[in-house]
């Protein structure tokens, strides 16, 4: 496993799990450790007579420390890991202690208890019996939701910024109620829009028809290809069976993670993770969700490569994707981006005419350069072509170091008019921004 430091802060849950990981991460800290080809583990001495026991698994990145911290990883995790990428020499491979093998062999047994589960029979009637309970639910409440959109459109949106989120809200639980979960969600986000910005009015609509496309989608569904068909039913909030899912052939391959977005909503955690497929050519996003205080199942890590087979969601645009199986692997160059904007607009025009609500995506651009024009940051491509920066961009002064005012390969993420850089290829390293 090639980690280098920056990547391991990355898995850091916040800002003062990094700060106290780094304190960690000196050998004076440690009263034993140990390495072997499938977990890393140590004891650190604290407050208390007996030393926190940390363990990471190398094959799937998890972590387990016997401290009190419902952080995972734990300031101990992340210090071990920095510890062991500094100075993996001064680690010695041996056979793992009673603790670490026993967690590592209920990971396993866990593991094969979900396969058993699997297995058990399912009463198709029942079930096919509350598919059709809940495809009514979303019916009736599709037709609510069309009637508030057409009186918005009826009585024009000048007044909209003056209803309050209240107003959203009643319709977005509305939908909660109607077993729409998606729906809801893209409800919630009209009411997010700032009403005091220029130009609000065109991204309230383009919000509106989203919503206004799935839900009339969905009322004709019988006549649509059975791929779009799925599109439409995974924003409406229907769930795909991951285990069914993993059934399936999947796509094998390196793959490079661009990038990590990490959002709190109450007390989830939703973390998207960004991948680049090294022989596919294919990106993917993987979602995770995490409740406070329970550990990732999968820690990806941006500018690993992982050697995975991904299955990927039936959609007419694939993107969204679980990970079948998965093992760390050395670290690969090759790659190929799109050499201007006009390519990537090109591959945008074709996502949006196979399905027109399409969420943003990753990209590899070759040879662009951050700019400032007209009081706003840019980047420009080889043919001076420009795109916009995504506002709030946090790492803009960490780019600009990198880059130095010279062009630079890079991976980012967005859609349509704005993109925001999740790393940069600098001196034939992939480095996370």
């Amino acid at each position: 496993m090639q980690l280098s430091e920056e990547q391991v802060l990355a898995l850091a849950p916040d800002e003062s799990s990094k700060k106290s990981g780094k304190e960690l991460s000196g050998p004076g800290k440690w009263v034993s450790k140990g390495v072997n080809e499938l977990a890393l583990w140590g004891e650190c001495q604290g407050s208390g007579s007996k030393p926190y026991q940390t363990q990471v698994d190398l094959v799937n990145i998890a972590f387990k420390c016997s401290c009190p911290s419902r952080k995972f990883p734990c300031k101990h995790g992340v210090g071990l890991l920095l510890l062991y990428v500094r100075t993996k020499n001064d680690f010695i491979t041996h056979d793992m202690p009673a603790w670490v093998s026993d967690w590592i062999s209920k990971r396993s047994e866990k593991q094969e208890k979900q396969a058993e589960k699997k297995e058990k029979p399912v009463d198709e009637a029942a079930q096919a019996k509350r598919r059709q309970a809940r495809e009514q639910k979303v019916s009736d409440g599709i037709e609510e939701l069309l009637q508030w959109i057409k009186d918005i459109i009826r009585n024009g949106i000048i007044s909209i910024p003056e209803k309050g989120s209240a107003w959203f809200e009643n319709m977005s639980r509305r939908m909660v109620d109607a077993q729409a979960p998606g729906l809801a969600g893209m409800i919630r986000n009209l009411a997010e829009i700032n009403f005091y910005r220029d130009g609000w009015q065109t991204e309230f609509i383009d919000q509106l028809l989203r919503i206004y496309i799935i839900a009339t989608g969905f009322k004709n569904n019988d006549t649509l290809p059975a791929l779009l068909q799925q599109d439409l039913r995974t924003w409406i909030g229907f769930t795909q069976n991951q285990e069914e899912l993993k059934e399936q052939t999947g796509v094998t391959d390196t793959w490079l993670v661009l990038g990590k977005q990490v959002t709190e909503e109450e007390n989830l955690t939703v973390e998207r993770n960004w991948l680049y497929g090294i022989n596919s050519n294919q990106y993917a996003l993987v979602l995770q969700f995490l409740i406070r205080g329970q550990g990732a199942q999968l820690a990806l890590t941006p500018g690993l490569f992982v050697q995975a087979e991904l299955v990927f969601y039936p959609s007419v645009s694939p993107l969204r994707a679980i990970i079948k199986k998965q093992i760390n692997t050395e670290k690969v160059q090759q790659y190929k981006g799109f050499t201007n904007w006009q390519q990537v607009v090109e591959a945008e025009t074709v996502h949006a005419g196979a399905l027109p609500f399409y969420s943003e995506r990753p990209f590899i651009v070759e040879q662009v350069r951050p700019v400032f024009y007209n009081q706003q940051w840019w980047l420009q491509d080889s043919n001076n072509a420009m795109m916009n920066i995504r506002g709030g961009f946090k790492n803009l002064w960490k780019l600009l170091s990198l880059s130095g005012g010279e062009a630079l390969n890079m991976a980012v993420v967005g859609k349509e008019k704005e993109y925001e850089p999740f790393g940069v290829w600098y001196q034939n390293e992939y480095r996370i921004l």
